[in-house]
């Protein structure tokens, strides 16, 4: 058992006598250098700060120092961003006990006045600024979990960009400790001198934020949203086929020939941890999937496979992990469609779209096959005809929609 126990701005003195002697009763310490320089000596107590990068070279040090009488000091709550996470999904969680202090997120909660449950807490360590633009919905309060003190300014320049730049920031730094302070502003306004690196980020998102395009995370966001060479799910049919997909929390997407990832970025916006792979032949779109993902907040949900046009469907997909969900706006083949269900995971939902009377065959032989719903959507949108409107319809669109079926015998 490893013992992780975590510890504030305000140092050793502060943590309770148990934990401490939890430490001090160690024969071996892990832990950053910041924090292994407050503890007192201890004789034949060893001590070894963390390895860089710390994912790929903590399994050597653990192999190293074995696992028996090892105490891990983390900053706040391991959990939140913390290494503990990263030892759980080491070692599992039988073989590791958690002894949380006060996190800094609630630190910043409590100095802001702001209920847990109506705020979000967003970690840009180690990450781009950019996956915060999924949370810019207006009034949204936000806790930022900052790399250092150059964070602020790039969170300022972003949501300013974004035409948030309403809305007011401030930065909380050594929270708890004996040398804890803040600067407050708006975005707009934002002194851009770096603040001390032990930094936490309170933002309340301007209210004027309902005029950016991408607002909320309801799908069928409109063209304009997404960059795209008009290869792009239109946003009402696209907001059917999300509506079948039903993404859920950390469910995995296929997004076939995937055009400009409106359909993946949007699974991705939907639900927390939701992942998509976009499987997509054309380069130039590939690359246009990646930026889309980015801008919108989601670079890290969104993953981008490129398929030579000489490759198999049955070679790309073979590599990927089994999906949650398939969607496929267009070029179903017979095959394909058997190959995807195959595939799909026990409940798992297809959804696939046609515009020509061939595709359409291949999808009614599809539902012959393996059940599910067609359904035929024609949308008309008013445009102006001289100087009267009139209704300019779209191309219908027949979409297949399937659950499959529970193991036999699954709970």
């Amino acid at each position: 058992m490893i013992e992780v126990v975590g510890i504030g701005d305000d140092g050793w003195a502060a943590l309770p006598r148990h934990h401490q002697d939890l430490v001090l009763r160690a024969p071996v310490v892990l832990g950053g250098v910041r924090h292994l320089a407050q503890l007192p000596p201890i004789e034949g107590q060893r001590r070894e700060s963390w390895p860089t990068p710390l994912r790929t070279q903590l399994p050597a040090l653990l192999a190293d120092v074995g696992s028996e009488g090892v105490v891990v000091l983390a900053s706040g709550d391991p959990l939140t961003s913390g290494v503990g996470t990263t030892l759980i999904e080491l070692l599992g969680r039988d073989r590791v006990r958690i002894h949380p202090s006060t996190s800094s997120e609630t630190l910043a909660r409590a100095r802001m006045g702001w209920p847990a449950e109506e705020t979000t807490v967003v970690s840009v360590v180690g990450r781009s600024p950019e996956r915060l633009r999924r949370h810019l919905d207006p009034g949204a309060r936000l806790v930022v979990l900052c790399a250092d003190g150059s964070t602020p300014a790039a969170v300022a320049e972003l949501l300013t960009g974004e035409g948030c730049g309403g809305s007011t920031m401030t930065a909380w730094w050594h929270l708890g400790g004996p040398s804890e302070g803040s600067r407050s502003g708006t975005a707009r306004d934002w002194d851009s001198t770096p603040t001390p690196d032990l930094v936490i980020l309170a933002l309340e998102v301007d209210v004027l934020a309902t005029m950016r395009p991408a607002v909320g995370p309801a799908p069928g966001r409109p063209e304009d949203a997404f960059d795209h060479d008009g290869q792009i799910t239109k946003r009402d049919v696209r907001a059917s086929a999300l509506a079948h997909l039903r993404p859920t929390p950390g469910a995995l997407l296929w997004d076939l020939g995937a055009g400009s990832g409106a359909v993946s970025i949007e699974w991705a916006l939907a639900a927390p941890r939701a992942r998509a792979i976009a499987v997509e032949r054309d380069p130039a779109r590939a690359e246009r999937i990646r930026a889309n993902a980015a801008r919108l907040g989601v670079p890290r949900e969104v993953e981008v496979v490129e398929a030579d046009h000489g490759d198999r469907a049955q070679s790309v997909l073979d590599a990927l992990p089994d999906p949650d969900a398939v969607f496929v706006g267009g070029g179903l083949t017979s095959d394909l469609a058997d190959l995807a269900w195959a595939r799909l995971r026990p409940g798992g939902r297809l959804v696939a779209h046609a515009v020509t009377l061939s595709a359409e065959a291949v999808l009614v032989a599809a539902h012959q096959r393996h059940g599910g719903h067609l359904t035929r959507m024609s949308v008309e949108h008013a445009a102006p005809l001289g100087p009267h409107l009139s209704w300019t319809p779209a191309r219908a669109i027949v979409q297949w929609s399937a659950q499959k079926p529970p193991e036999q015998g699954s709970p």
